[in-house]
């Protein structure tokens, strides 16, 4: 199953950039010998001006798990993020992230960690996004940081792909995955996101194939998830 989630980001671009051209004023500069009114306009660029690629952009590697680690533990991530769905979840998540929740693991988690491989190479086999365990860094922030499960290219544009393993039947993605992988597409400069998930009963997938769902990038979300992440850091920055 695959659908489109939300709307085009490059559609939403150039309806804005068409209503900024109603703001262009003529500007008279001068007459010609022939009493003609000389007008120009000011020149405006349409495009914002691309971001360095995100190969550029490389903090480290989930292979190497002691830098993996120490880099995500000093800025915010995407599993950060997805649970910043308020004020008091950013004060929760800062203190966590100071003091450390103890947290290891679980047979869930275990489970998620063996199977995603798998789903990896079924989403390599029918889109065409490879698997990546890299860490970057927004562009021009340095603790802004996203691991995306995958990444690949639609002609020009870089989509990446996020792989989930659930005990529940989901009707749609839910609100926190989505937070994560706006995100991931904010950190990454991403138009797209195939969100895969397998279910699972008792830890036996419950299909043959998982199931899967694109999600646009959406640049008023992504706004949001910037501001609560740089409170974030404001509250677990060193004094």
């Amino acid at each position: 199953m695959s659908t489109p989630f939300g709307g085009h980001a490059q559609t939403r671009r150039l309806a804005a950039n068409t209503a900024a051209l109603a703001f262009l004023v003529p500007l008279v500069i001068g007459r010609g010998e022939n009493g003609s009114v000389t007008i120009v306009q000011p020149t405006l660029d349409l495009w914002d001006e691309p971001a360095p690629d995100h190969r550029d952009r490389v903090v480290a590697r989930s292979s190497d798990r002691v830098a993996w680690l120490r880099a995500r533990s000093r800025g915010v991530t995407g599993t950060d993020v997805a649970r910043l769905s308020s004020a008091s979840a950013v004060r929760t998540v800062a203190q966590e992230k100071l003091l450390g929740t103890g947290f290891g693991g679980n047979a869930y988690t275990d489970h998620g960690r063996v199977r995603e491989p798998e789903i990896a190479r079924w989403v390599l086999a029918n889109h065409r996004i490879r698997p990546s365990d890299v860490l970057y860094h927004a562009h021009g922030q340095q603790l802004h940081l996203a691991t995306p499960d995958g990444l690949g290219w639609q002609g020009t544009s870089l989509v990446l792909s996020e792989i989930k393993t659930t005990s529940k039947l989901w009707r749609s993605i839910p609100r926190s995955y989505l937070r994560q992988v706006w995100w991931q597409q904010y950190v990454l400069g991403a138009e797209r996101t195939l969100v895969v998930w397998e279910q699972h009963d008792d830890f036996v997938p419950v299909a043959a194939e998982p199931k899967c769902q694109w999600v646009d990038r959406d640049e008023n979300e992504i706004h949001i998830l910037v501001g609560l992440a740089n409170r974030m850091l404001e509250l677990i920055r060193p004094r």
